[in-house]
């Protein structure tokens, strides 16, 4: 497997990152899920991230929709990202759920595709660095949150809610797609503009591997911040 550096300065230490898992329910439908394996050690940031085959972790089980009060009564520390909006895409204030390490050493994943899911080791909202965050191309017999993440482009923006109620806009800089097991993890942790706090939004693309219930390549979507 390759191993992919998030950041140059670490060194020793190792994750392994990226799993996504298609469950074929009537046409193309399925989940994907993203895992990290962090060990702990002396250097920060820590992690050299590993891309795994798709099939080593189980795609979400079904949940249903939240409702609007559910929704509106989620809170998290002032600080930390709350909802994301992208009027383009047709999504407002969706919950931002913050993704920590489990007991296994994977971390956590957004557990219904009406959600999206914050990495805890990225950057906050509006703070130097990347905020990361991923959510599902699709679901059990349902398009996933970031079905059509695909179709922003550069200029579109994405709205990030602080626990605060503080908002934070970012604007779309560029996309790239990854082959599944290839993909740039050091770059989707950096800021696309290196002197502006960035926001990148990943999910697996509706390629399939042929004979096979597995996607073949990621998206990720870089923006910045632009208020």
């Amino acid at each position: 497997m390759p191993r992919l550096y998030v950041s140059r300065k670490s060194h020793a230490s190792s994750a392994r990152v990226i799993a996504c898992m298609l469950i074929l329910a009537g046409l193309v439908m399925g989940a994907e899920a993203i895992a990290l394996w962090r060990h702990e050690s002396n250097a920060t940031p820590p992690p050299i991230v590993q891309v795994l085959s798709p099939g080593e972790v189980q795609a979400p089980a079904p949940i249903a929709k939240p409702s609007r009060q559910q929704v509106e009564s989620y809170r998290v520390a002032p600080t930390l990202p709350r909802y994301i909006s992208i009027p383009k895409l047709g999504i407002e204030k969706v919950r931002v759920l913050a993704l920590g390490v489990l007991s296994d050493g994977h971390i956590a994943t957004p557990g219904s595709s009406y959600d999206t899911g914050w990495y805890d080791k990225s950057a906050k909202p509006g703070q130097p660095g990347a905020m990361f965050i991923d959510g599902h191309v699709a679901g059990w017999g349902t398009g996933g949150i970031f079905y059509s993440l695909h179709t922003l482009r550069p200029g579109d923006k994405i709205t990030i809610i602080r626990g605060d109620s503080k908002a934070y806009v970012y604007a779309v800089v560029s996309q790239k797609t990854y082959p599944a097991d290839n993909v740039d993890m050091n770059a989707v942790l950096s800021p696309i503009n290196p002197g502006k706090p960035g926001l990148n939004l990943m999910t697996c693309t509706w390629d399939v591997v042929g004979g096979k219930s597995v996607f073949k390549n990621r998206t990720v979507v870089f923006a910045s911040l632009e208020s």
